[in-house]
C-alpha cells in the first residue's frame, strides 16, 4: 500500500472511530495494545504500556539498544568512582522539554527525589541504594549519585527512570506531588507530546518537531494505540488500512490472516521476556512445593509453544539470553502426568480433592486456551478448578495482597533494565512483594540474601556463580511453572522499519528508532 492511500484510510477510519484529529500530511502509525495504559507518570509505571507510553513522552539520563548497550541520552557522559558508589552525569547542554525549558541538573534531583517519595513504579529496584539526598546537583548540568551502599547493576537501572519537568510539576503538585497532574498530562524531553488518551480505547501521541535530538528520514508524525485484545477487531482495523502494526499477543491465526492481505510483513524477534504460570506459595494450594511440582509436571510445554503460542525454551527464572549468567545445566521441565501424581501424593492435599483457581488476562485467547488446557490435565489429578479471568489493570490490583492473589497466574516478565538482577529482584525479593510481577510471594531469606549478594558483588564471574546458584535454587523451590521465552511477533506494514527487540521494558516501541520507507 502507498503512504498516500495508508494515509488517506486512516484519516478516514479515524473519523469513523471518532478518534481526535487528521491524518493529512502526516505519517501516522495506528497500534492495537492488549492492555490500557494505566499510568504515563514515570514515577508509577510498571508493564509494558506504561513504558510504551512513557518512553515516547518522557527521555531519561541514558538509553538502551537492542544488544542492551547503554548509551547517552539526556547525560552526554558518566564517571564512576573506583568504588562503584558514587556516580556522576554531565548533561547535554541542549537538552530541553517539551514547552522549550533546559533540562537542568536540578530536574534529575527533583525526578529521583519524587520517585523515592511516591514509592511506586521503578522505586523499588532503588531499595536501600539510593535514599532521599543521594542525588544531589553540583552544577546546573551535572549530577551526583551517591549510593548507599554497592549496586552493581546501578547504571543499567538508571534507563528506567525519566526525567520530569520540576517546574511544571511543582506548579501543579497539589496535595500529592503532582500524581494527579501526571495521571493525565506529560511533562518530559521526550520525542512526542501526547495529543488524546482515552484511557479504555485509545492513546495518541504526536510528533514535538522541536525535540533536541531531532529525527532521522521519514519520522513518524504520530502514533495512535487501539486498545483491543479481540482478534475479529484487530482483523477488521487491518482489513479497513487503519491498522499499521499490531500488537505482540495476537494469535496464529491473526497473525497468518493479517499476512495474507499481503499489506503486512511478520517481523518477530527471540527476546529475554519470560512466560511463566507464577504460584502464589503463601495460599492453598499452591503453598505446598509438591502441588507447585505437579503443576509443573502436568504442563503440556509442546503444545503451549508450538500450537498455542511460539515460544522457546525456558528451564528456570532467567531466560539463556543472559549468556553469562544463564545455569546451563538446569534440567527442561517436562511433562509428565504419572510424576504430577507422584508429587501429589506425597502433598498434604493427598487422597481430596483439590480446589485451585487458574488466573488470566480476559479476553487474551491464547491465555485462555492455556487456562483451559492446564483445567483438562489438572482435573485428570483430582483438581477442582475455577477459571478466574480479569482485565490487566484488575489483575494489577489483585496481586498487591497474598489473600487475593490467585493460586496460578499467567503472567510475562522480561527485563526492565539489562541485568539479570532485574530478573530476580522484581520477582523474587521479598522487598519487590506485592505487585503483579512478584504473584508468587516467594518471601525467602535464603533467595534474597542471594538477590542482595549478587547486587553487591562487582567482579563479574563471582557474580555470574551467584546467580547460577540462585538459579538453581528457585527451581527448587518451584514458585513458578516455567513455559517458556518469549518469540516477540508483529505484523508491520511493509512501508513500517524500525522494530528490534530491547531487553528493557518496551525502549523497543520507541518510535524515533521506526520510520517510513515508502514515498
Amino acid at each position: 500500500m502507498s503512504k498516500l492511500r495508508l494515509i488517506a484510510s486512516t484519516a478516514f477510519a479515524a473519523l469513523v472511530a471518532g478518534i481526535a484529529g487528521t491524518a493529512a500530511a502526516k505519517t501516522v502509525v495506528t497500534m492495537n495494545t492488549v492492555q490500557i495504559f494505566g499510568t504515563i507518570d514515570p514515577a508509577k509505571i510498571s508493564d509494558y504500556t506504561d513504558y510504551m507510553a512513557a518512553v515516547n513522552l518522557y527521555d531519561g539520563l541514558i538509553t538502551v539498544d537492542s544488544n542492551g548497550n547503554l548509551l547517552p541520552e539526556l547525560a552526554e557522559s558518566w564517571t564512576v568512582s573506583p568504588d562503584a558508589k558514587e556516580v556522576i552525569f554531565k548533561l547535554r547542554g541542549d537538552a530541553h522539554f517539551t514547552d522549550g525549558s533546559p533540562v537542568k541538573a536540578s530536574d534529575v534531583v527533583y525526578s529521583f527525589e519524587r520517585l523515592l517519595k511516591i514509592n511506586q513504579g521503578p522505586a523499588n529496584l532503588f531499595a536501600d541504594v539510593l535514599k532521599p539526598g543521594s542525588v544531589t546537583a553540583v552544577d546546573a548540568h551535572t549530577v551526583k549519585f551517591t549510593l548507599a551502599k554497592a549496586f552493581a547493576p546501578f547504571l543499567s537501572t538508571v534507563p528506567a527512570v525519566f526525567i520530569v519537568n520540576a517546574d511544571v510539576v511543582k506548579k501543579n503538585a497539589g496535595i500529592d506531588d503532582g500524581q494527579t497532574y501526571l495521571a493525565t498530562n506529560a511533562a518530559g524531553a521526550g520525542p512526542y507530546t501526547l495529543k488524546a488518551w482515552d484511557r479504555g480505547a485509545s492513546m495518541t501521541i504526536e510528533r514535538d518537531p522541536k525535540y533536541y535530538k531531532g529525527f532521522g528520514d521519514g519520522p513518524i508524525d504520530e502514533v495512535r494505540w487501539i486498545i483491543t485484545n479481540d482478534e475479529a477487531t484487530v482483523r477488521s482495523l487491518a482489513a479497513s488500512g487503519e491498522l499499521t502494526m499490531s500488537s505482540q499477543y495476537q494469535s496464529p491465526d491473526t497473525y497468518k490472516a493479517l499476512k495474507e492481505m499481503g499489506r503486512f510483513n511478520i517481523v518477530s524477534s527471540d527476546t529475554t521476556i519470560g512466560f511463566y504460570l507464577k504460584l502464589n506459595t503463601k495460599v492453598p494450594p499452591t503453598d505446598d512445593i509438591h502441588i507447585r511440582k505437579a503443576l509443573a509436571y502436568a504442563t503440556d510445554y509442546d503444545t503451549v509453544r508450538n500450537v498455542i503460542v511460539p515460544g522457546g525454551p525456558l528451564n528456570g527464572p532467567l531466560p539463556s539470553g543472559f549468556a553469562d549468567f544463564y545455569a546451563s545445566d538446569l534440567q527442561a521441565p517436562k511433562f509428565d502426568m504419572d510424576a504430577a501424581k507422584a508429587e501429589i501424593a506425597q502433598s498434604k492435599y493427598a487422597g481430596q480433592e483439590i480446589p485451585i483457581t487458574l488466573g488470566y488476562v480476559a479476553g487474551t485467547k491464547f491465555e485462555e486456551e492455556i487456562s483451559l488446557l492446564m483445567q483438562s490435565n489438572l482435573e485428570q489429578l483430582g483438581f477442582k478448578v475455577t477459571q478466574q479471568s480479569d482485565p490487566w489493570n484488575r489483575i494489577t490490583e489483585i496481586s498487591t495482597k497474598v489473600d487475593t492473589t490467585p493460586a496460578v497466574s499467567q503472567i510475562f516478565f522480561g527485563p526492565t533494565y539489562p541485568s539479570p538482577d532485574s530478573m530476580f529482584f522484581t520477582q523474587y525479593h521479598s522487598k519487590a512483594a506485592g505487585t503483579w510481577a512478584s504473584a508468587e510471594w516467594l518471601q525467602n531469606p535464603g533467595i534474597d540474601a542471594l538477590i542482595d549478594k549478587a547486587r553487591e558483588t562487582a567482579d563479574a564471574k563471582q557474580q555470574a556463580d551467584i546467580y547460577k546458584e540462585l538459579q538453581h535454587k528457585i527451581v527448587d523451590l518451584q514458585p513458578d511453572v516455567f513455559l517458556q521465552t518469549q518469540t516477540v511477533q508483529h505484523a508491520m506494514d511493509k512501508c513500517l522499519e524500525g522494530f528490534h527487540a530491547v531487553p528493557m521494558q518496551s525502549f523497543d516501541y520507541k518510535f524515533t528508532r521506526y520510520s517510513w520507507t515508502c514515498k
